[in-house]
């Protein structure tokens, strides 16, 4: 409080600080050694929850006697009642307030009743502090008390949340078994619980950085004490000093807040304010490699690769002919034939996977230049336009199923030219396991006139609170020989805010195994503009190695980042038909005068005929990374592998979590 009166008066005296503080120690001493310090400190503390959670016992607990009426089986508090006390020199005065009662309709009236004629008591005298009171034994993931809270945010306002502090009593209650099967442990069972109820308050507030403390209370006469004769939970903590020295916390730094006038810290809620956007976040989109969708139907990348491969004789022409051999035929060869059997059979159907995509490629170049001449001799190729030949889509992903195949082929479908695509979208992190799609993507392609396309791609995500849109317009002109031009407006949802981005790129690709690119964008966000630019070369060496480096800039908003990377891509000798790479990036972000160093690693590769493996790892300068192995397999033996390995982690853990408990018991 003299710290906060020197800032108040503009002084910044560090000695008169030290000095008043070391003072305040000694008298402290002097006073903690004669006995029961007098403190002259005085507190309201407003006591808020629904009926039954135990507000009235645990102010019985505080103060060491029966100062309200509690009862077990129905509410003991009918009225509003002030419990005036001194604990350890502190005096303390609670405002017992009747209980709420569960969530719905007809009691919501009644709440309202309650909460208003609390707000009338509080008008003269207002609490220093708030305690609401949830039972730690009653919240799950079923916890709906989302509309209680949201009736106290509305009536007393989203400013009480900043004096309170989250009250969980019956702490010593047995901790439910998890969906595991096995027993939560203490500390993440009560993290648990305090997610929820904080997520909960921060919905009614509709401000995600609303924090509040939380602490444990115990007031069955049979909790565990200490030599000192105070109740201790679970994890050893005496609640009731915990509970007092937050409160006086809480008191202080609310009077410190009145005394300089920090207004803004107690505007809870939405933000008023336009919010900045993330200048990394912004640059990085700057940077990501934009693809121009055409209906050639290739990319320059796999272009490239089979202009390398045009003037190479096939292969799969050469090779013998080969007889297929029926299951119960192959079950008969023996262990090193059918290893023989199985590769031979596997690089037929690499060949011949090489095969087709270099006759669709052919098949529709000579498209293109047909269309070329038509319309070089004047004539309409609309008149004799033959019918679009469908396309086989890529394989959709489906939610996780139990059963070893994928049934990703029962989705399968083709789509010609100038069709509107319609998929859903599959959520791999949602809660519903046999039904995961919580959204719609939508993709167009058509070609306006000669060799100007246009793409439309959009997605829309609806779950029970949220909503965002994502849709992505690009026009480009593509020259077969020359440069390509393209030109885009990207829309994305940002809570109630949409953010809207004008690029425009150019490629060119003049010299043989080199393709440049630069770029410029404009973003529009809450009424505040940021323009970037961007440059990128990528050079292609032989079939199989890539480099790929792009440098850019972001300014807007008094804000200004730039950055760049290089990556160092090497395909596997079957590519495009076989996705195995290996991916080096080395990135560089300069931001607010700090810089920071990053380098990742991705791999895709196939152990084995049944089984992929995926490996993606990064490392920044900030000492801050992570590594993720994924392994997926269509064999039995090994699923079964995978399925003992985790019933023994399962029952691993439980005999740890019963030796914890027995020691805990001892």
């Amino acid at each position: 409080m003299h710290l906060a009166s020197l800032i108040r008066a503009k002084e910044s005296d560090l000695k008169r600080v030290n000095h008043s503080s070391s003072r305040a120690r000694a008298i402290a001493s002097e006073q903690e050694a004669t006995g029961m310090p007098q403190l002259d400190f005085c507190c309201r503390i407003l006591v808020l929850g629904k009926t039954g959670v135990g507000k009235s016992a645990t102010i019985n607990s505080i103060f060491g006697q029966a100062k309200t009426t509690t009862g077990a089986f129905q509410p003991a508090t009918n009225c509003i009642q002030e419990v005036v006390g001194n604990v350890n020199g502190l005096n303390l005065t609670f405002i017992d307030t009747p209980g709420f009662l569960p969530s719905s309709t007809n009691n919501m009236k009644r709440n309202k009743r309650v909460m208003l004629s609390i707000k009338r008591f509080i008008r003269k005298s207002s609490p220093d502090i708030v305690l609401f009171f949830e039972r730690l034994d009653f919240i799950n993931a079923g916890y709906v008390d989302f509309p209680l809270l949201k009736l106290v945010t509305e009536v007393f306002g989203s400013a009480i949340w900043f004096n309170t502090i989250i009250v969980m009593t019956h702490s010593s209650s047995a901790i439910p078994e998890g969906p595991d099967g096995y027993t939560f442990n203490y500390e993440s069972y009560i993290s648990y619980c305090t997610n929820i109820v904080q997520q909960h308050i921060q919905q009614a507030v509709f401000d995600s950085k609303v924090e509040n403390p939380v602490l444990l209370v115990e007031n069955h006469s049979r909790c565990p004490q200490n030599i000192m004769g105070e109740k201790i939970l679970p994890n050893g903590q005496v609640w009731r000093s915990q509970l007092l020295l937050f409160c006086i916390c809480t008191k202080v730094l609310g009077d410190v807040n009145s005394l300089l006038k920090f207004q803004n810290s107690v505007e809870l809620g939405p933000l008023n304010s336009p919010r900045i956007p993330s200048m990394p976040h912004l640059l990085s989109s700057l940077l990501r490699h934009r693809l121009v969708s055409n209906l050639s139907g290739t990319d320059d990348e796999i272009e490239e690769i089979l202009l390398s491969d045009k003037k190479e004789e096939d292969e799969y022409d050469q090779l013998p002919s080969i007889r297929v051999l029926t299951k119960s035929q192959f079950e008969k060869l023996p262990e090193p034939l059918k290893k023989d059997y199985l590769d031979e059979m596997d690089y037929r159907e690499t060949l011949y996977l090489k095969k087709q995509l270099k006759e669709d490629y052919q098949r529709r170049k000579e498209k293109l230049l047909s269309t070329d001449k038509k319309f070089l001799n004047g004539d309409n190729p609309d008149d004799q336009q033959a019918p679009t030949e469908p396309v086989l889509l890529p394989d959709m992903a489906v939610p996780a199923s139990f059963d070893s195949d994928c049934h990703s082929h029962r989705y399968r479908c083709l789509v010609s030219d100038d069709q509107l695509l319609v998929r859903p979208v599959l959520d791999l992190q949602g809660w519903d396991h046999d039904v995961g799609f919580d959204g719609i993507n939508l993709e167009t392609t058509t070609e306006i006139k000669k060799n100007v396309y246009a793409s439309v791609v959009g997605q829309m995500n609806k779950n029970k609170q949220d909503f965002s849109i994502q849709s992505e317009c690009t026009a480009a002109y593509v020259d077969p020989l020359g440069p390509t031009y393209s030109m885009g407006v990207d829309v994305q949802s940002s809570g109630k805010d949409f953010i809207c981005t004008v690029h425009s790129n150019t490629k060119l690709k003049n010299i043989k195994h080199n393709i440049a690119d630069c770029g410029v964008s404009l973003t529009s966000f809450a009424k505040k503009y940021y323009v970037g630019a961007k440059l990128e070369d990528t050079v292609f060496v032989g079939k199989r190695l890539k480099f790929v480096l792009n440098a850019g800039r972001m300014e807007g908003a008094g804000q200004m980042a730039y950055g760049g990377s290089f990556e160092a891509n090497l395909r596997g000798e079957d590519y495009p038909v076989r996705n195995d790479n290996v991916s080096l990036t080395m990135t560089v972000l300069s931001f607010n005068k700090e810089m920071v160093l990053s380098g990742s690693l991705q791999s895709e590769f196939r152990l084995s005929r049944s089984s992929k493996a995926s490996v993606s790892a990064n490392l920044n300068s900030r000492k801050m990374g992570q590594i993720c192995i994924k392994i997926s397999s269509s064999e039995h033996l090994q699923i079964a592998s995978v399925a003992i390995l985790s019933i023994w982690k399962f029952l691993s853990r439980r005999k740890e979590t019963k030796n914890l408990v027995k020691e805990v018991m001892d």
